[in-house]
């Protein structure tokens, strides 16, 4: 077969997203080919960095070119990224690709380390993110990135204050906990609450990001139908622990986010604390809350299990010294990892499927 541009096109038509079910080529992720000779270099662009799947359809190339014009051209595949996103032109944060909710029916579960570590895993990937702690009364960010004490500064654009949030391990942050003195209190009412997150949407120079995480306060407030009325979410993640009485909790949460009027599409479930694995014995698993709850909660409303978080002193350290447990090595750095790489994965497939959320109107 002749070496041009067109037909190693061809060939890669037969290679398939796993993720997406269609043809590298239909979906427009083969580009710059460029032949010199006997060395042939392109482009694959992936929806996401974090994305799990990167040798595997490297591989395939590969594999399908070999079949089809040898080994002998040197072949250069150099994997990039581009990721998708369905919030072309919106009103609101325009230049934000991507908005997740990290919620819980309940709290205690370790929602706001999932939502630090996961913010941090895919910013080491190479995306660009930024997190909101929307948990106005009981704010841990500050604490949990290092960076009690400081304060954003504001600048004027136009008419308007914007203010500018602090960054810290490659993410963008913001919360009531910059604002006001650590030790103090925040007793607001709902339509305090409320103002305060629709000020950290609006007012805040976010930038352009990949993707922008809501730490939501636990249940199904006030703060919740804000967010939806405010911004359309691209998808929401469940965070559970394995016992009984966390899963019904959670259960509410999730049925929440999939009721006609609000209609947020859920990426899947969290299970936090899975497991308990000494420091000393890596290889040995306690269930000390109960086995796969996260995974019966998964299957019983047909949404993928994200990750299996265990229960390691590392993790409690890491969220009391500021330094998230996702940048130490070891297990918890890959259970993180692979959360990072499930989340953008289905976000990804969620924007291929899917269409657009709308911003939720709810009438009195």
């Amino acid at each position: 077969m002749e070496l041009t541009a067109e037909a190693i096109r061809k060939t890669l038509s037969r290679v398939q997203d796993p993720d997406l079910k269609k043809d590298l080529v239909t979906l427009g992720m083969i580009q710059k080919i460029k032949i010199e000779g006997k060395s042939v270099s392109f482009d694959v662009v992936l929806t996401t960095p974090a994305c799990p799947l990167k040798e595997v359809i490297k591989n395939n190339c590969l594999e399908a070119l070999e079949e089809d014009f040898g080994k002998e051209p040197k072949w250069e595949i150099h994997m990039t990224s581009q990721v998708t996103t369905v919030r072309e032109a919106a009103p609101v944060l325009p230049h934000v690709k991507n908005i997740i909710a990290v919620a819980s029916g309940k709290g205690g579960v370790g929602k706001s380390t999932t939502s630090v570590n996961l913010a941090v895993a895919l910013a080491e990937s190479g995306a660009k993110v930024g997190l909101i702690d929307a948990d106005i009364s009981g704010p841990s960010i500050p604490t949990m990135f290092n960076v009690e004490g400081e304060q954003p500064t504001v600048k004027k654009v136009g008419e308007k204050n914007i203010i500018v949030p602090i960054t810290q391990y490659g993410v963008k942050l913001m919360s009531i906990g910059f604002l006001t003195p650590a030790e103090s209190a925040v007793v607001w009412r709902g339509p305090m609450a409320s103002s305060a997150l629709r000020q950290f949407i609006s007012d805040v120079e976010w930038g352009e990001l990949d993707y922008l995480i809501l730490d939501l306060p636990p249940g199904t407030s006030d703060i919740h139908l804000t967010m939806v009325q405010t911004i359309p979410v691209t998808g929401a993640v469940i965070v559970t622990t394995p016992q009984k009485v966390a899963l019904a909790d959670a259960s509410k949460g999730l049925s929440m986010f999939r009721q006609p009027q609000i209609n947020v599409p859920v990426l899947g479930v969290v299970e936090n604390m899975a497991y308990f694995t000494p420091e000393e014995l890596p290889e040995n698993k306690y269930y000390l809350f109960g086995k796969e709850g996260g995974k019966r909660l998964a299957e019983k409303f047909e949404v993928p299990l994200l990750g299996e978080i265990p229960i390691v002193q590392s993790i409690r350290e890491s969220g009391d010294t500021g330094y998230p447990a996702v940048m130490k090595n070891g297990q918890t750095k890959e259970a993180y990892k692979n959360l990072a790489e499930a989340v953008a994965r289905q976000v990804a497939i969620r924007n291929a499927s899917d269409a657009k959320t709308e911003v939720v109107e709810i009438k009195a």
